[in-house]
């Protein structure tokens, strides 16, 4: 199938690649690695009358690791999040998700902010940066602004982004190295293909073993990545399985799934609760709690 016709831009700078999408209004769509969006618009499903292409404006792909921070550009490939060991050093979890994401070849032109403007409930980078408490960078020809990872993902493939605005880049707030473990899990029909049901988890100890922060993100089950609240009872206690077990539980039993071709409500609700206990287990294996 072939798309509908479109203008096509290819902008060396953020500023003109803002002024176009200005320009042109809810007319235009920004273009990264086009892993979703190509395909949608040669269905048609999207028609878009003009094309803005980032992938020539170098400010976009920088990685920048600071004092436990981390920063990286909407333009980021996702083949790099595996590769970059600065990356792996400091979220780790962005790492361990990477090669979960379909295949080589669509990780090798997918990039990190593609994934999170496109909002697929059932992708891994949306979650990942929902539990590590992203802050996001959007600008526009009028303004520049941060939103949170909490606060970006509005419903089913709808973000906070204006029409004229872009995800310029992501920062990852530093965590504690020591005593922190980060971990995925998750359950497709097939290696590559979207989750199911899936679950992040990111767990702190401080020195006496005690969990300091946890967060825990299922996914694949509903419209957004949803931060569930039952990791909080693990803050101020000894992490074990059956802590575990029950925050998988109580945080599987706030989902709202939907059935569909390839799981039920009951399957997604029963497996997102096993999937929660695992990446928290996981997470404080990595902190040093033998769970």
């Amino acid at each position: 199938m072939r798309p509908a016709p479109f203008e096509y831009f290819a902008p060396r700078t953020v500023d003109e690649a803002l002024e176009l999408l200005a320009r042109h209004g809810p007319d235009a769509k920004p273009l990264a690695g086009g892993q979703s969006l190509v395909p949608m618009m040669n269905m048609r499903l999207a028609r878009p009358a003009v094309l803005v292409d980032l992938n020539r404006v170098a400010a976009l792909a920088s990685v920048r690791a600071e004092s436990g921070n981390l920063s990286l550009g909407a333009l980021v490939r996702q083949s790099a999040l595996e590769r970059d060991g600065r990356i792996a050093a400091a979220a780790p979890l962005l790492a361990e998700a990477a090669p979960l994401i379909g295949h080589l070849q669509t990780r090798a032109r997918g990039t990190l902010g593609g994934s999170l403007a496109h909002a697929d409930p059932a992708a891994e980078l949306p979650a990942c940066m929902l539990a590590l408490n992203a802050i996001f960078h959007l600008r526009s020809a009028r303004t520049a602004r941060t939103c949170r990872a909490a606060d970006f993902f509005r419903g089913l493939l709808a973000t906070a982004l204006e029409s004229d605005e872009l995800l310029v880049e992501i920062e990852v707030p530093a965590l504690a190295r020591e005593r922190t473990g980060q971990a995925i899990a998750e359950v497709a029909r097939r290696h590559g293909d979207f989750a199911l049901v899936g679950a992040c988890a990111v767990l702190g100890l401080d020195a006496a073993g005690i969990c300091r922060h946890a967060a825990l993100v299922l996914f694949g089950a509903g419209d957004v990545p949803h931060l569930s609240r039952a990791a909080a009872a693990l803050v101020g206690e000894r992490p074990t399985p059956a802590r575990f077990a029950e925050a998988g539980r109580v945080a599987a039993a706030e989902l709202d799934p939907r059935a569909d071709l390839h799981a039920t409500v009951e399957y997604r609700r029963r497996v997102a609760a096993g999937l929660g206990a695992q990446a928290l287990a996981r997470a404080a294996s990595r902190a040093g709690v033998a769970a």
